[in-house]
């Protein structure tokens, strides 16, 4: 705890699903996008610069804590796997934010 949380005897919990680098990156890059709004697996590969298995490892983490949807469908004949920050997870990222700025002061 940090000593500005323990002088207002407030406890600050970072949530430990976002709180890791990778995730907390693929958190930062769904969030803005509008209610509803998805992005393709290979686009977000490509923004966060990570590998199909590191990425895939990270999505799962987010997906089973509920905070990322994870849509698999077929365009033609080619697999397309697509995301989005549910609505838990969007409330997640705004308390984690909150928690962070009440860390940093």
């Amino acid at each position: 705890m940090s000593p500005r949380a323990q002088a207002s005897g407030a406890a600050v919990e970072l949530d430990p699903v976002i709180h890791a680098a990778a995730r907390l990156k693929v958190v930062a890059s769904l969030a803005p996008l509008a209610e509803g709004d998805r992005i393709s697996f290979p686009r977000l590969q490509e923004l966060l610069e990570m590998t199909a298995g590191n990425l895939s490892t990270h999505l799962r983490k987010l997906e089973d804590a509920g905070y990322v949807e994870v849509t698999k469908s077929h365009q033609g004949r080619t697999p397309a796997t697509h995301l989005r920050l549910t609505p838990t997870g969007r409330a997640a990222f705004d308390t984690y934010r909150a928690a962070l700025r009440a860390l940093l002061g």
